[in-house]
């Protein structure tokens, strides 16, 4: 099948999500994205979210801002829930609370946030200052990012669980790294989630991490599938295999978060975009046809052979 330019099909995408109507028969909803559960409660949610870290980050510029509140609305629009920040990532936090208060409350908000200082006695006023940023009454989710004084941290988290002030508590890693402490936690600590890296060129999680979190009933979060965009630039002007037809997929980015989406033990991708096309592209990529365990082989053998 001939290339096909991402950004062009997602405007017609978008043409025809804002007209409200699918076909000649009448109206019709967009096809919802695919619904993962969350082991620990049985809750669903869609398999991919919004993630922040530098698309976020754009400071006070008020412009900018609102360009962010738009990708916002559109992720929703799209039926999206998951929203991770982290106080790593700047301005971040307060920008998305910028979008949640331009937007009006959002009951389909599900908020992933992080503890990440190096104080343990000071986690609980940082975590108070993000939910300030947020303006929100409680997180649903709460990580501790990148391990940072990971005990301290977990024992302020599981406090605040035992009294109601937040839903689900996890920890995260990113880029492939610490992966063995990383599985010693999941072996032996009671997390709802844990964050890491996985996509269809960095699968190391596939050998004892996925597989351990689903038999220990945590849910994952995958962060980076498309390595901060560097993985999607690299395959920029190449052509789509042609067996992406059948899964629906009209991108790279697609393919890959089908990719990622369809490992039995992953209940969430964070893909962060600054363009409302993309984002609703990515929620697109998991409203249709998955690929089985022989199909997501093929996937990864198309992106390593290039």
């Amino acid at each position: 099948m001939p290339e096909i330019d991402r950004r062009a099909v997602v405007a017609g995408m978008a043409a025809l999500g804002a007209a409200g109507l699918v076909g000649a028969a009448g109206a019709q909803q967009a096809p919802k994205p695919l619904m993962k559960t969350i082991p620990s409660s049985g809750e669903a949610i869609p398999a991919v979210g919004l993630g922040t870290w530098i698309t976020f980050n754009v400071g006070e510029d008020q412009a900018l801002r609102d360009e962010s509140a738009e990708v916002m609305r559109a992720f929703f629009e799209a039926g999206g829930r998951m929203i991770d920040s982290s106080p790593m990532y700047g301005s971040a936090q307060a920008v998305v609370g910028h979008g949640l208060k331009k937007l009006g409350s959002q009951q389909a908000l599900f908020s992933a946030e992080k503890v990440w200082i190096s104080s343990g006695r000071d986690g609980p006023g940082q975590i108070e200052q993000t939910r300030r940023f947020w303006g929100v009454p409680r997180f649903d989710l709460l990580q501790v990012h990148n391990l940072l004084a990971f005990d301290s941290h977990f024992e302020t988290l599981e406090a605040m669980k035992a009294e109601g002030k937040v839903r689900y508590v996890g920890v995260t890693t990113s880029e492939g790294r610490r992966h063995g402490d990383l599985e010693k936690l999941l072996a032996t600590r009671k997390l709802d989630f844990v964050q890491l890296t996985y996509n269809p060129v960095d699968r190391e999680a596939e050998q004892r991490l996925l597989p351990l979190a689903r038999e220990r009933g945590i849910a994952v979060i995958v962060n980076r599938p498309f390595r901060q965009g560097d993985l999607t630039e690299e395959l920029e002007g190449e052509k789509l295999p042609d067996f992406a037809g059948e899964l629906g997929a009209t991108s790279w980015a697609q393919l890959i978060l089908k990719f990622v989406a369809s490992h039995p033990a992953v209940t969430c991708a964070i893909p962060a975009t600054t363009s409302v096309s993309h984002v609703r592209e990515n929620l697109a990529a998991v409203s249709g046809p998955m690929p089985d365990e022989a199909m997501r082989e093929r996937i990864a053998k198309a992106l390593t052979e290039i």
